[in-house]
């Protein structure tokens, strides 16, 4: 490692009070996904916290998220503003690093308490997932704009509210992000031994809406078309799919009421998880296969709603290349980097199917995510950080080079 980055990185050592205390605040900022209020306090303080580094800062408007609700309608949601910060576009390197700021745990969630376990481990709402990765983003991006080599790398942050619904406002802004620049840094926790994730398998969420005929269940059994029936033959048929590259899990049905009446309307809301893209081709013809056959059924309408949001992501050979730099860059700060395969996705999925070249685990060491037992351990907060820092540096001064 060149001594002329030793001066930022103890610069980053010395932030590691500052940094926990932007933790433990915003951890006591709930942001679950709805609630719109908590979601512009982060975005205030945030924007505050960007534009400390001379970005151009905007917030940006997106679409509501489609919902199938309990009588089979499609319900408008409406999610909080993402945060869009740029410096440098024509840079000769251009980064995009991007994290979420919406949390799992809703406004009436009995967890909200942030509490220093220890002198090693933060517990809290999002200390890992992702207020943590907020502040290791940030803390690397003030150290590179302290170097004299920050003329040489441009980047652009994207924050969005609404990662852990699946991104269904920001999916448009990350794919379009991910046209602009060379490479990705996503800062989604890693794991608590330190491992990055490599490959991700891809998840999509879906709904079926089945529509028959009510009828008097004594009297007129034969002139009724049982929607639940129809929707368990479904969900029956669906665990054809499971298999070692497919995973299949039925979440909820709905529908029915009086068990005299033949139920008209049933719903079955149901995850698949696949590894690999043809996985995602032989699970998606299933599934329309299955829908099919219900609508050839006599007195039977059925709709699927819902799509893979998250894309399988594999390590193809510009993501390899980039591991191996971050891992280098892990060596000069005492770090031993290994990278571990994860049914888990997250916003990186949706850059790597744009093409972008992303590691997406560059957050704070913690575990126990989307928890009552969540936590970070504190001392990654620096070296996290410094890890972020390092790798922009050196391509910033050509020490390594990133095609």
């Amino acid at each position: 490692m060149s001594m002329r980055h030793d001066t930022i990185l103890r610069w980053i050592d010395a932030q590691r009070d500052r940094m926990l205390d932007r933790v433990i605040a915003w951890a006591k900022i709930n942001s679950g996904s709805y609630n719109l209020a908590g979601l512009a306090r982060m975005s205030d303080a945030l924007n505050s916290e960007l534009g400390t580094l001379g970005a151009e800062v905007s917030e940006i408007e997106l679409p509501p998220q489609e919902l199938i609700d309990a009588r089979g309608e499609v319900q408008r949601v409406p999610l909080g503003k993402a945060l869009a910060a740029t410096k440098r576009p024509d840079a000769r390197v251009l980064v995009f690093l991007c994290i979420h700021s919406d949390t799992v745990y809703a406004a009436d969630h009995a967890f909200q308490t942030v509490q220093r376990v220890d002198d090693t481990t933060l517990r809290g709402p999002g200390v890992a997932d992702a207020k943590g990765g907020l502040v290791v983003m940030l803390a690397a991006l003030a150290a590179v704009e302290r170097s004299e080599f920050a003329s040489e790398v441009g980047w652009e942050v994207l924050i969005s509210p609404d990662e852990e619904l699946g991104s269904p406002g920001s999916s448009a802004l990350l794919t379009a992000a991910a046209k602009r620049n060379h490479l990705g840094l996503v800062f989604e926790p890693s794991l608590p031994d330190g491992t990055l994730v490599g490959a991700r398998g891809g998840s999509g969420n879906f709904t079926i809406v089945v529509r028959g005929r009510s009828a008097h269940a004594g009297r007129d059994l034969a002139a009724g078309r049982n929607a639940i029936h129809a929707v368990a033959e479904f969900v029956v048929a669906l665990q054809s799919l499971q298999s070692s590259g497919i995973g299949v899990n039925v979440g909820k049905i709905e529908g029915g009421g009086p068990v005299n009446v033949v139920p008209d309307l049933a719903i079955a809301r149901f995850n698949l998880r696949v590894a690999s893209v043809d996985d995602q081709k032989r699970a998606e013809d299933r599934v329309r296969e299955l829908v099919e056959q219900l609508n050839r059924k006599d007195g039977i309408r059925a709709t699927l709603h819902g799509r893979f949001q998250s894309p399988p992501k594999p390590m193809d050979a510009r993501t390899e290349h980039l591991s191996r730099l971050i891992a280098d860059c892990g060596k000069d700060l005492g770090l031993n980097l290994a990278y571990r395969p994860t049914a888990g996705v997250c916003d990186g999925n949706r850059l790597a199917a744009a093409g972008l070249p992303v590691i997406d685990s560059l957050g704070v060491r913690g575990g126990n995510l989307h928890s009552p037992e969540e936590y970070m351990l504190i001392d990654s907060l620096t070296e996290r950080a410094k890890l972020t820092a390092l790798l922009l540096l050196k391509l910033a001064a050509s020490e390594m080079v990133f095609t």
